[in-house]
């Protein structure tokens, strides 16, 4: 008899089936949440309705112009998943909800190492109240952070980790 999947891979999984509509051609994320074991909402990286994202054009101009990795977000045509998820939820029942994150490399198609949600992303969990965020680390392991203790409490946009 085969074993059942645990629950938190089971929510990953679907956060890894929903990455697969992203159009960013550096990472893919996909994001799901959920409260009371149900799911309230979900995102992945794309472009804005009615814009061309870049599988449609061809390039990504972060590449393009030799944009590292986590600067000079401005530049980058697509809205994060984290981002989407949230606004695609109403706040009521993201107050207390998981965000369940997983990042493929499109170079490659491996996780993302130590993947995280970005600086903007990050104030937007917190803003919409979600409790805890649950990142794939590879197809069996994950971290948990707890958004008040990690993200509120250790607020790194202080530059000091205060």
């Amino acid at each position: 008899m085969a074993t059942r999947r645990d629950k938190t891979n089971y929510y990953l999984d679907i956060a890894e089936t929903v990455l697969a509509r992203g159009t960013c051609l550096r990472r893919n994320y996909g994001a799901i949440l959920v409260k009371n074991d149900e799911i309230i909402a979900t995102g992945y990286t794309g472009a804005p309705r009615g814009r061309s994202n870049c599988t449609e054009l061809g390039y990504c101009e972060r590449i393009r112009l030799g944009i590292p990795s986590g600067q000079m977000y401005e530049k980058c045509r697509s809205v994060h998943a984290e981002a989407n998820a949230i606004i695609s939820a109403a706040r009521r029942d993201m107050i207390g909800a998981d965000l369940y994150l997983v990042g493929i490399e499109m170079d490659g198609g491996g996780y993302v190492a130590n993947a995280t949600s970005c600086s903007m992303c990050k104030r937007l969990v917190i803003n919409a109240g979600i409790a805890r965020v649950l990142i794939r680390d590879d197809r069996d392991r994950f971290r948990v952070l707890d958004v008040e203790r990690e993200w509120v409490e250790k607020d790194d946009s202080l530059g000091n980790g205060a």
